[in-house]
């Protein structure tokens, strides 16, 4: 297996990068400060075929074959992005992995039809409801509760930091919620809750996205808490299996962590960029900051972990494509080298913009420089999709040490 882009994936870098260059970064600092979620440049990522690139050419998707690497596509496109602004990178990230995976991967086909269409064009988007203000990786605690009366589900409780849930073209929300309880062997024969996923359309009553958070980085992205009060969906809106909603979104989770580390890796390489051309443009001195071996290390710094993102990023990517074929990886050697790869990509690049800001050294404390949107940006990198203690934890687990 090699992890070397192709030359098609290399030209589709380009162009993401010039749609990136053109569209985005002229208004960014702008859409930042205003806290503005550009719905036309979205809608403009979809009909540039992003949210299609996993998809079947049946639901309007591109219909990649695996040896044609549709998801390292998709991780190509997310680091594009996410070199310009990381609040687009993850829009992209969301909206395919959250949004359409979910239904693609376990939903029927009358739901795939029903959505997928609008979702894999863009014209749509759609989130997915998993974290409450007491459950996340524990999606054992979820409290929301959706009891199947008749012919529909009735769903209480709430969610918060879900991404693409409260925008004015998003079309739904997947939703995790307990549904009764189970037991079994696997469980020692305890009881224990029954989580399953139901689609929750944008609109339905009873269903409200609150007020956008007022986040300290992502101020592009659209992301909301989500409350339901008897909201009332069909019965056929459960997706997959009763009781299988757990499973359902660990799966979804070991995706999203890859795309995760494209998103860094994209961060990491603005950092090399921005760095490079100020340390050269900077004269203190008598010369160039980055005739200095103290600014010029730290920049070899960078790109030393640049390079170490980038490998395992399409590493797992090449992996992810590769799974099912004969002799392509296993599950386990995914989700390892996932949880690898968005360990050491979003580590990496909180310290690179930490490192990015002390470059600039006061300019880099200024909103005016792009160091001080990517420095509130980072953070968050090492918490969604599953925090860098759980991914430790799952590191830890695959080398066969039971640690809780």
């Amino acid at each position: 297996m090699t992890y070397e882009l192709s030359r098609e994936h290399e030209e589709f870098r380009r162009t993401v990068r010039d749609f990136a260059e053109s569209r985005i970064a002229p208004h960014v600092a702008q859409w930042d400060r205003d806290h503005h979620f550009p719905v036309d440049v979205v809608q403009e990522l979809g009909e540039l075929g992003l949210f299609g690139l996993t998809s079947p050419e049946e639901y309007g998707g591109a219909g990649l074959a695996p040896e044609d690497g549709p998801f390292t596509s998709l991780c190509v496109a997310i680091e594009e992005l996410g070199r310009v602004d990381q609040s687009m990178g993850i829009t992209l990230e969301a909206g395919v992995g959250l949004g359409i995976n979910p239904i693609l991967t376990f939903g029927t086909e009358e739901q795939k039809q029903q959505w997928l269409p609008d979702l894999v064009a863009g014209r749509r988007l759609a989130g997915f409801g998993l974290t409450e203000p007491g459950a996340g990786s524990d999606a054992g605690a979820t409290r929301t509760r959706a009891e199947l009366v008749g012919d529909e589900w009735v769903v209480n409780g709430s969610k918060q930091f879900i991404t693409n849930s409260g925008s004015a073209i998003t079309s739904l929300v997947t939703v995790t919620a307990c549904t009764g309880v189970s037991t079994g062997l696997a469980n020692g024969g305890r009881e224990r809750a029954e989580i399953s996923t139901i689609v929750v359309p944008a609109g339905t009553d009873g269903f409200t996205a609150e007020p956008a958070y007022d986040k300290l980085g992502w101020h592009i992205s659209d992301t909301h808490p989500l409350t339901f009060v008897d909201a009332r969906v069909p019965a056929a809106n459960l997706l997959g299996e009763r009781g299988r909603g757990y499973s359902q979104f660990l799966a979804t989770l070991d995706d999203g962590r890859v795309a995760i580390a494209a998103l860094a890796t994209g961060l990491l390489q603005a950092c090399v960029d921005l760095c490079t051309t100020y340390a050269l443009e900077r004269q203190t001195m008598g010369g160039p900051i980055g005739h200095k071996q103290g600014v010029a290390f730290q920049i070899a710094d960078l790109e030393v972990m640049l390079h170490a993102s980038r490998l395992l990023t399409y590493r797992a990517a090449a992996m992810k494509d590769a799974m099912g074929g004969s002799g392509g990886p296993s599950t386990a050697e995914f989700k390892h080298a996932a949880s690898i790869a968005k360990l050491y990509s979003s580590e990496s690049a909180v310290t690179a913009t930490r490192i990015a800001t002390q470059v600039f050294g006061g300019y880099g404390f200024m909103e005016e420089y792009p160091v001080a949107r990517f420095y509130r940006d980072a953070k968050i990198l090492e918490i969604g999709e599953g925090t860098s203690e759980v991914q430790r934890m799952l590191i830890a687990r695959g080398l066969g040490l039971p640690v809780e």
